[in-house]
């Protein structure tokens, strides 16, 4: 299951020009803000009128998994024994430091999700859940939409999730669930590594959707060898028959450190050509199109109101507040303690902060001072400017440039970034409406690199 970065690797593809595509990795965990809960799974939020405010997340990560997936280069391991209390104990520890952060200075943020990833969240045992939910409930705060609940997503592999462990998690005050089924093929599940198998996944979803959660996703992998176009259509088809509103289907990618990393390195891995993983990516977004789901960002699918507000304010670029062991956080117009680092970009201040917590579970569940284990990035205006655009093209909708400039104080047309954005208009892989840009979806397998070159 996922980490505490946005979620899983975006799909690529070479730029037909021969330009490399981009290597980055959107980074993300989550940010609180003061919540005021009203009904169990139907969370909301006020603050004072006319108080500044921004979007913000919490993301409270869960390290431990029955099993480590070859693909996977997430913060996970696998135990025989967690520890449910100390490790809720620990997280609301930290909740508790950063808290009081949030509330200072003249920004209210407006939590609009909370998200439990992982790991696999779903191992959990939902009253330890519960507590650290209430925890951020309370300790947190921030204005929200009047009238609508609070996002409160968790992870879950088939192998630990029923539909008593669904009704659970929903009596916790979870309203989404997002499913790791990544195939309805045994034998895709079997070189994947995954413990369930295809009736397996069936079961978990129609369990979710049996026990009335609110809102349940699927995540589903393609790209894989020997799958053909028609047969990942089929398999996300399928999913959309078990009564799915939202799907996040994402190319198989080989990273450094895993398995499958040191089997491509040593050429033992079969992959699948990138001609075949394009074909997929589009068959998909036909099939999924014709159901009646929008394609509202690169990798995800959803019926109208079913997108997943969570993953929207990563690519937005709002703040986010990471809570557990391997947790990132980002919080703007903070700057870092103690003197910058020597290789800093600019005499600049710091546009504000990202954080990553202590990943050995046991150094994170023993510290009594656990901001003190976090490693601190000081981020730049220009540096987070670049990451609104790598993150906004991702959307549909794409980015108002001169909007999020303004919001940075930062330059947003600079010669080189205009000359590229016209190299990029006259090949079709940018549209520009006054000062929005987006990836019009036919050059959607190009968006890594086209991002790289406006930055």
């Amino acid at each position: 299951m996922g980490p505490s970065v946005l979620r899983k690797t975006p799909f690529s593809k070479i730029d037909p020009d021969g330009v490399h595509p981009s290597l980055f990795s959107p980074v993300a965990s989550s940010i609180a803000a003061r919540f005021t809960p009203s009904g169990r799974g139907r969370h909301r939020v006020t603050s004072p009128p006319g108080a500044l405010t921004r979007r913000a997340s919490a993301y409270v990560h869960f390290p431990w998994c029955l099993a480590k997936c070859p693909y996977c280069d997430f913060v996970s391991y696998v135990t025989p024994a967690i520890d449910h209390v100390g490790y809720a104990d620990a997280v609301i520890r930290e909740l508790d430091a950063r808290a009081p952060g949030f509330g200072e200075g003249p920004v209210e943020r407006r939590v609009e999700s909370v998200f439990f990833g992982g790991g696999t969240p779903s191992l959990w045992e939902p009253a330890q859940l519960e507590r650290v939910l209430d925890a951020v409930l309370a300790r947190t705060r921030g204005p929200y939409v009047s009238g609508e609940a609070v996002e409160v997503t968790v992870e879950c592999n088939p192998t630990s999730l029923d539909a008593d462990r669904a009704r659970a998690l929903r009596d916790a005050g979870v309203n989404r669930l997002s499913i790791g089924v990544q195939s309805l093929r045994d034998e895709r599940l079997r070189f994947l590594g995954r413990l369930h198998d295809a009736a397996g996944a069936r079961k978990a979803v129609k369990g979710a959707i049996a026990a009335g959660m609110p809102r349940v996703s699927a995540d589903l992998i393609f790209g894989l060898p020997g799958q053909s176009a028609s047969d990942a259509r089929d398999e996300a088809i399928e999913l959309v028959g078990l009564g799915v509103a939202h799907l996040s289907c994402y190319q198989l990618t080989i990273e450094s450190g895993t398995r499958f990393g040191e089997l491509a390195r040593r050429g033992r891995l079969p992959l699948a050509e990138d001609g075949e993983v394009a074909d997929a990516f589009l068959a998909i977004d036909e099939a999924l199109g014709a159901l009646g789901f929008r394609h509202y960002e690169i990798s995800n699918y959803a019926r109208p109101g079913e997108e997943a507000r969570h993953n929207l304010g990563y690519w937005r670029g709002d703040e986010y507040l990471g809570l557990g062991c391997g947790a990132y956080g980002f919080m703007r117009d903070v700057a870092p303690l103690g003197p910058l680092p020597a290789a800093s970009p600019t005499p600049a201040p710091a546009a504000g902060i990202r954080w990553r917590n202590e990943v050995q579970p046991d150094r994170y569940v023993a510290s009594c001072a656990p901001l003190g284990s976090a490693t601190v990035e000081p981020l730049y205006a220009e540096t987070l400017l670049r990451e609104r655009i790598m993150l906004g093209l991702r959307v549909e909708d794409g980015i108002d440039l001169d909007a999020v400039a303004l919001d940075l104080g930062v330059d947003p047309w600079t010669h080189d970034r205009e000359r590229a954005a016209v190299w990029l208009e006259e090949r079709g892989r940018l549209e520009r409406s006054g000062s929005r840009i987006r990836v019009p979806q036919r050059a959607w397998l190009w968006t890594d690199d086209t991002a790289a070159r406006l930055f």
